[in-house]
């Protein structure tokens, strides 16, 4: 049996398994991009080809494109007094083989503890984090298969949880056309401990997405689709009022644009459909759904940051570093 049929196989069984699992989840961090680049074009990228190391976060497969000894740095922050990152390093094994270690983080500050009185006790602090070990072949000219696994650790005050998962991702890129086309079943796994007595699901995500330049011009477009495993109201809608224009369809995907007039230079837009369905359900609609992004490329130093909102209440910011060592 070829290697891309047995990555197939494989791949199809464990998305299948996972298909009918309940949409309540705990380690939602893990749902949130640890790219600039990635927030940039809407929040969901799984297809883009760049020798960049922050994107393999969102598909192991994209290991192939990014070049031997290559570290990476993320930032973002988040709601007001969480910052989440992320670093990972990546390693060419022969001339089919890539493997990388990453570690993710999403810290909530220090908050007030108190009793069910009211009473303050003291100051308490809350993390998540995610271990990351992963590996991608080229199963052809073509494809590139992928898989990463993970260790992931949180904890609140006096609880905390440990859980094991694994990713998978699937890349066909034809370099002649520039056309990507990338499938990502993410978050496969359950908790060892769990916070109470009751074990919970992780956030699996089944995404496709693909990545089309537009002929000579230099732009190119992104698209993605994501939670396919979930198409009841009951998930997209957490708020009682709906606001107008809302589409249970539209709130799959996410779209995005590149502008590239120089190989060393990119601008980048993007809209998340789910995102901006949420915030104005929320009360805000000002920039809702909307990103923007840029980056440079300066030999073996890369830099990106990108500007959303993940919450009415205050702005994202996301910087990415990448260098590659000689």
């Amino acid at each position: 049996m070829s290697h891309r049929l047995l990555f197939v196989l494989s791949f199809l069984g464990c998305t299948t398994i996972l298909w009918g699992q309940e949409s309540s989840s705990v380690f939602s961090f893990l749902e949130l991009p640890t790219s600039a680049h990635t927030v940039a074009l809407g929040g969901k990228n799984i297809s883009t080809i760049e020798d960049d190391a922050s994107l393999i976060f969102q598909n192991p497969a994209l290991l192939g494109s990014v070049s031997n000894n290559t570290m990476n740095l993320n930032f973002m922050t988040y709601m007001r007094g969480s910052k989440t990152g992320s670093a990972s390093f990546v390693r060419t094994q022969g001339e089919r083989g890539t493997w990388g270690a990453g570690i993710q983080f999403l810290g909530y500050g220090s908050m007030q503890e108190t009793n069910a009185a009211g009473e303050v006790l003291g100051d308490m602090h809350a993390i998540d984090m995610a271990f990351n070990g992963m590996y991608s072949y080229m199963l052809s000219e073509r494809w590139v298969g992928g898989a990463t696994g993970k260790m992931i650790y949180s904890k609140y005050a006096d609880y905390s949880s440990v859980a094991l998962a694994v990713d998978l991702g699937l890349n066909y890129y034809d370099d002649e056309n520039d056309f990507s086309f990338s499938v990502v079943a993410a978050n496969m796994g359950g908790q060892v401990k769990a916070f109470g007595d009751d074990h919970e699901h992780l956030p699996f995500d089944l995404q496709v997405g693909f990545s089309k330049s537009l002929g000579h011009a230099p732009i190119r477009f992104t698209v993605a689709m994501n939670n396919l495993t979930r198409w009841g109201s009951k998930y997209f809608y957490h708020v009682s009022k709906k606001p107008k224009g809302g589409s249970i369809l539209m709130n799959h995907f996410d779209v995005g644009v590149d502008i590239i007039p120089i190989q060393q230079f990119y601008i980048a837009a993007g809209y998340n459909f789910r995102r901006a369905y949420e915030m104005k359900a929320a009360g805000g609609s000002h920039g809702a759904g909307l990103s923007f992004g840029a980056g440079i490329n300066i030999k073996k130093f890369k830099f990106g940051l990108a500007y959303a909102k993940y919450h009415v209440s205050a702005p994202t910011l996301a910087f990415s570093a990448n260098y590659s060592l000689p």
